[in-house]
């Protein structure tokens, strides 16, 4: 069936982990992981969110489990531009208008970048595709009310990116862009393993430790698991019980660059919006900030309170959709 009238407008926050899309009128439609199964030998995509995730680590040759996305940005194209269609397709059925789109990107994309995800949406079937800069889609998904002339902060911690930005009457006045976010965290448990007790265990499992007893504050009580992974000497697998000290000691020095890029972001901003930011204090929206104790390691350093936002994995993703709503406006402009 062919759904009649204009096209729908969706929101995508096409993240490096997870994409999340918003359909004007209806919510969040859509919440799948950033990962696409495709055949080496053909090209033909096999399996893409969910069920591409559950092959990462574990293909056979001929087949390749890749996230297009890294960093914040497309690394892929080509499988950028079907896995888009692919979620494009199921939020939309069959629709005799190509949707209107609007799409997240972290604030200091380059322009190379900027086009990269236009025309891989426009190739996708998008009609029209807009940008929106994660931190103010952040903010607005947030609650805060960023037309007021007052200062607002916002970190928004994903999985390829940290996007830092002071918001002021509708727009960005200071922002920062670091590449240090979920998947860096990943990285350090992968690094600290080897190093620490020579063992080697794939980002899978490295994400389920950073989420069941990843910290990066002392907690008041030690929590245990236990890890699966290969001995770098012998080859042979093995098994060992990590703590969650353990785990701060892994994870506190990609923690403590965000911290650093909040500090910087704080130096280089207007000291009447320093104040306006001392009183309301920081927003930490994205799945990032929901790393044990970050919001306190930042209140420590910063000595300004710090909130997370309610529902912080969609919040760049609600944000995107409300921003929906103005789209005539912007197609006024344009």
């Amino acid at each position: 069936m062919f759904k009649l009238g204009f096209g729908q407008d969706i929101g995508i926050d096409l993240g490096t982990a997870t994409v999340i899309a918003y359909v004007k009128g209806k919510g969040i439609v859509l919440r799948e992981p950033s990962v696409v199964a495709v055949d080496k030998n053909n090209g033909h995509v096999l399996a893409v969110g969910r069920e591409a995730r559950k092959m990462l680590g574990r293909t056979p040759g001929n087949i390749v489990a890749t996230r297009p996305l890294r960093d914040g940005v497309i690394s892929d194209y080509t499988v950028t531009e079907k896995m888009l269609k692919y979620f494009i397709d199921r939020v939309c059925g069959k629709f005799l208008f190509a949707p209107r789109i609007m799409i997240c990107i972290p604030s200091q994309v380059t322009e190379v970048e900027r086009k990269a995800v236009i025309d891989a949406a426009s190739q996708a079937g998008a009609r029209k595709v807009y940008l929106i800069e994660e931190p103010l889609a952040a903010a607005i998904g947030a609650g805060i009310d960023i037309a007021k002339p007052c200062g607002n902060m916002v970190v928004d911690i994903g999985g390829g990116t940290t996007d830092i930005a002071v918001i002021s009457l509708g727009g960005t006045v200071v922002s920062s862009s670091l590449k240090v976010a979920g998947d860096k965290f990943d990285e350090a448990i992968i690094r600290y393993m080897k190093k620490v007790h020579n063992m080697m265990i794939g980002e899978r499992t490295a994400e389920e430790l950073k989420v069941n007893i990843g910290c990066v504050y002392p907690k008041i009580q030690d929590v245990e698991m236990d890890v699966r992974g290969r001995d770098l000497i012998s080859g042979l697998p093995k098994t060992i019980t990590m703590k969650s000290s353990h785990m701060m000691e892994a994870l506190i020095e990609p923690a403590m660059q965000i911290v650093e890029a909040v500090h910087s972001v704080l130096e280089r901003t207007p000291p009447e919006l320093v104040s306006d930011i001392s009183d309301k204090g920081i927003y930490m929206t994205g799945g990032g900030c929901l790393l044990d104790g970050l919001d306190k390691l930042l209140q420590e350093k910063t000595g300004i309170n710090v909130m997370i936002a309610q529902d912080t994995v969609s919040c760049v993703a609600l944000g995107t959709g409300k921003a929906l709503d103005n789209l005539d406006v912007l197609e006024g402009k344009s």
